[in-house]
């Protein structure tokens, strides 16, 4: 049986999330129509608001939505009680929730959007790393602190990085303790990031 043109269409539309295949995909779309065609009518205004509204900060690449400022800037590069000398460096907004929840960075981020994949076409202009090298330049930066994953990618990004911060004279230091090999900081619990971040340590080759 073929579905109507807008239904197929709307199907279509469900599998660009990750992990939603053709049948996920048709019982959210059976669910909206048969019983929730008012929470459609929302899910679409709040996509459509997300779409045209959420940009990336221009300091530190996290989500902001856009405004008529001359900067458009997240609310933590905004916020003047937060220390923008250290700069926690991570993989995904993700990653800064996850920190967030720790309760014990008081400092600011820099969002990679990814980690450094040659063979799939990310590399250092992808993940914004002239604009971390620009930054490191300008002299404002004492501290990095890398809390990238553990992967064979994460690995590659932290040396690059570690790199671009000794040409520029600025420390380096590590999330330590707690953080397993081949983890995502996404789902350590935020007592076990406070502690790594309180453990961290200089990152070396």
């Amino acid at each position: 049986m073929k579905h109507p043109p807008l239904v197929e269409s709307l199907i279509e539309a469900f599998t660009c999330l990750p992990g939603v295949g053709p049948r996920s995909a048709q019982r959210m779309t059976y669910a909206l129509l048969e019983r929730g065609r008012e929470q459609g009518r929302e899910l679409a205004g709040a996509l459509q608001a997300a779409m045209d509204g959420v940009s990336h900060c221009e300091r530190c690449r996290n989500y902001a939505e856009r405004t008529n400022a001359e900067q458009n800037l997240c609310a933590i590069c905004q916020d003047p009680r937060r220390d923008p000398s250290l700069i926690c460096i991570v993989s995904s907004p993700a990653n800064v929730l996850a920190v967030e929840q720790s309760g014990e960075f008081r400092g600011h981020y820099f969002v990679l959007m990814g980690e450094l994949s040659p063979l799939d076409g990310v590399g250092p202009r992808e993940l914004g790393l002239d604009v971390l090298e620009q930054r490191l330049r300008d002299g404002e930066i004492r501290e990095l602190i890398l809390a990238t994953g553990t992967t064979v990618e994460g690995e590659a990004t932290a040396h690059y990085i570690l790199d671009l911060a000794r040409e520029a004279g600025v420390s380096v230091t590590r999330i330590a303790q707690g953080v397993p090999m081949g983890g995502d900081l996404e789902f350590v619990d935020g007592a076990t990031l406070a502690q790594a971040l309180r453990a961290r340590r200089p990152f070396a080759d």
